[in-house]
């Protein structure tokens, strides 16, 4: 599996960056917020969506990376829904988007699988994605209901 090393300074960028780490989980002591520095931080075993979709490894157990989310340019950090108590907590990633406030800020909204959600409030998007040590094989792929909910 190649490392990926991915960066999003607008929001077609930041949706690639979603598209990739749809389906990554993670525990809750693996997010930080570093107000001083302006960054959040996240660390996540993300889903190789590639390797699933394209047949790559002929037919092989499906893989998962671990992979960091780097957040620069972060005002504040406001997490609805996710128990913070809990650092052993674990989440499930589904999407990653931007809500434009006065340009070029925004909300960066990370939302899980659930309902929770985390809202990164940002002067700009400036999101880097890398993955880092060998990624390693699981049986299971995540699946999605996309029947309607009444």
């Amino acid at each position: 599996m190649t490392q990926l090393k991915l960066a999003a300074l607008d929001g077609d960028d930041l949706a690639v960056i979603s598209a990739h780490m749809q389906d990554a989980v993670l525990l809750v002591g693996d997010m930080k917020f570093m107000p001083g520095r302006g960054q959040f931080a996240v660390v996540a075993n993300r889903f190789d969506w590639e390797h699933a979709e394209n047949g790559l490894g002929d037919g092989s157990a499906f893989r998962r990376q671990r992979t960091g989310l780097h957040f620069n340019r972060v005002l504040s950090a406001k997490a609805i829904g996710i128990n913070q108590r809990r650092d052993d907590g674990v989440l499930e990633l589904l999407s990653i988007t931007f809500e434009p406030g006065e340009a070029p800020s925004g909300d960066i909204v990370l939302a899980f699988a659930g309902g929770g959600t985390l809202r990164l409030v940002a002067e700009c998007i400036e999101v880097q994605m890398s993955d880092f040590g060998a990624a390693w094989e699981t049986q299971s792929k995540p699946e999605h209901d996309l029947r309607e909910q009444t």
